[in-house]
């Protein structure tokens, strides 16, 4: 049984790290199921490591430098 901390944490079992095959800085995701909610892992796209490289620019803004 896990228990929520002060700062809202809870500290994830083993058994069910090793089932969800995460460690130390991978990223997981909760759903709600029917009133309950669903751990998984995060599946990261080939793409992820690029996301934000441009910038905080506007697709328009973008659109408009390359004409």
């Amino acid at each position: 049984m896990a228990m929520l901390t002060q700062k809202s944490q809870v500290t994830m079992p083993k058994k069910i790290r090793n089932v969800l095959g995460i460690g130390p800085g991978d990223e997981i995701e909760y759903i709600t199921v029917k009133g309950k909610i669903v751990l998984s892992k995060k599946k990261n796209s080939i793409f992820d490591k690029y996301k934000g490289i441009l910038g905080a620019s506007k697709t328009a803004d973008i659109i408009d430098e390359l004409r």
